[in-house]
């Protein structure tokens, strides 16, 4: 293995955390190649008139560059 890039981003879904995650992941895919793992750094989520309507995660993305 070379060198490792890490990168943050943020996921978000209107079905759950881990599902933001995926999300993240699956965009990131379409322009990043070499994805070898995920951090998730922090988990929140919007509330509106008590109820969770948007689920957010920060993560840090970590591929290995390509020359």
């Amino acid at each position: 293995m070379g060198v490792i890039i890490v990168r943050e981003m943020v996921g978000t879904s209107s079905h759950s955390w881990s599902d933001a995650a995926r999300q993240a992941v699956a965009l990131a895919s379409k322009t990043v190649r070499n994805i070898k793992s995920i951090e998730v750094v922090q988990s929140t989520a919007v509330v509106e008139a008590g109820q969770i309507v948007e689920y957010r995660v920060q993560l840090k993305l970590d591929f290995e560059y390509e020359e």
